[in-house]
């Protein structure tokens, strides 16, 4: 059994100060993938940033202060989840530790000079991190988002047909991520008001919705098909103590691993961010 879970942190230094460590500590994830760390490459090593027993990856937007991802993987399961070849297809540039490959991007300067898709081969399955753009309140990005999405969901069904270079088989992807949407009315408190608003546009969950359709599955929705829970809560209006939030962060799997999913959860009871870690549990 493996546990991978995913935050937006917005900011990974002032989640450091809201207790991360501590949520690191607590859960112990085998994987956790973040998104909006906003740090540049310069800055990691003037922080000093450490997080004992994992092994860090990074994809710094080339603006400071903005966007990026990155990946933590817990030093005692590396030897059990990796094999040492990365990704076919994909942008070369590569940050290797330990033998490890990981893909920064999707080969298109304009998404990833944000830094915001990294992508890992393991033994049995392909990982994906990603952090969507956000259309922006009016909606200037949207035609910018669209065609991220349509890159990025190319990206993973095309990696559920690379075979790997050990086996020859093709193999599963797990994606995960802040995907700045809600899909449906019952990801968000207030759908009607929202209709026209960015992360609720038609286009966005269109975009969203046939991907899923493609042998895709939004693993909470999967065994959790009625609950109310969100990820994202504005800062403003006391919106978290009131609930008055949006589930825009995802864990989304490859059909083929559904039997194997054994647990979903969004983690509303942790701070230190505007969002909330996910978790998922798999039996692999």
């Amino acid at each position: 059994m493996i546990t991978l879970m995913s935050w937006n942190v917005n900011g990974i230094r002032a989640c450091l100060r809201n207790g991360f460590l501590d949520v690191l500590k607590k859960y112990q994830p085998d994987i956790l993938a973040l998104q909006e760390v906003k740090i540049a490459e310069k800055d990691r090593f003037d922080a000093k940033l450490d997080f004992p027993g994992y092994t860090e990856f990074w994809n710094s937007a080339e603006r400071p202060g903005y966007a990026g991802t990155a990946i933590l993987i817990k030093d005692t399961t590396i030897a059990f989840l990796f094999s040492k070849r990365g990704p076919s297809g994909a942008n070369p540039q590569r940050e290797n530790k330990k033998d490890i490959a990981v893909i920064n991007g999707l080969g298109l300067d304009k998404f990833d000079s944000e830094g915001r898709v990294q992508t890992i081969e393991f033994e049995k399955f392909y990982f994906v991190n990603a952090y969507f753009p956000n259309t922006r309140h009016d909606l200037s990005r949207l035609d910018f988002k669209i065609e991220f999405n349509n890159k990025i969901f190319k990206h993973i069904k095309n990696l559920e047909q690379t075979p790997s270079a050990s086996s020859g088989q093709v193999k599963p992807v797990i994606f995960t991520g802040d995907f700045n949407v809600a899909h449906t009315e019952i990801d968000l408190a207030n759908p009607k008001e929202n209709e026209k608003n960015a992360g609720f546009t038609i286009e966005e969950r269109t975009s969203f919705d046939k991907f899923l359709k493609n042998k895709m599955i939004d693993t909470f929705r999967e065994l959790h098909p009625k609950d109310i829970k969100y990820t994202w809560w504005t800062y403003r209006f006391g919106a978290r103590r009131r609930n008055i939030g949006w589930r825009i962060d995802y864990f989304v799997i490859s059909k083929l691993l559904k039997k194997y999913l054994k647990d979903a959860t969004i983690m509303d009871q942790v701070v230190g961010s505007d969002h909330c870690p996910i978790m998922i549990k798999i039996n692999l």
